[in-house]
């Protein structure tokens, strides 16, 4: 009996048409970045105070740039007051693989 190799991204849930993410959020740091990982999920520190939603929309803005598609392909699931966050990304697998190798981890 054969099992499937563990992902070397326990935070991301495959999906038809993307994925959904799974990010702790670190707020008022010096700049928006990857920060490895943290209890399963991938931390993100961010450049903005989680004021009025002003980091949700910070990391929605990051996530599209990083991984080079439109910001409205990037929706908050889960987690809108809560540094732990669900995101989903509509991309293909090929773009998000590519980001993801690129992570610091």
């Amino acid at each position: 009996m054969s099992t499937a190799p563990a992902s070397p991204w326990p935070f991301v849930n495959w999906l038809d048409d993307g994925c959904r993410l799974d990010i702790s959020v670190v707020t008022n740091a010096r700049r928006s970045e990857a920060a490895g990982l943290h209890d399963g999920s991938l931390r993100v520190r961010l450049a903005a105070r989680p004021i009025d939603g002003a980091a949700n929309e910070a990391l929605r803005q990051w996530l599209a740039e990083t991984l080079q598609i439109a910001p409205s392909r990037v929706v908050l699931v889960r987690g809108q007051t809560s540094r732990r966050k669900q995101w989903q990304v509509q991309a293909s697998r090929a773009v998000i693989e590519t980001w993801l190798a690129q992570l610091p981890l």
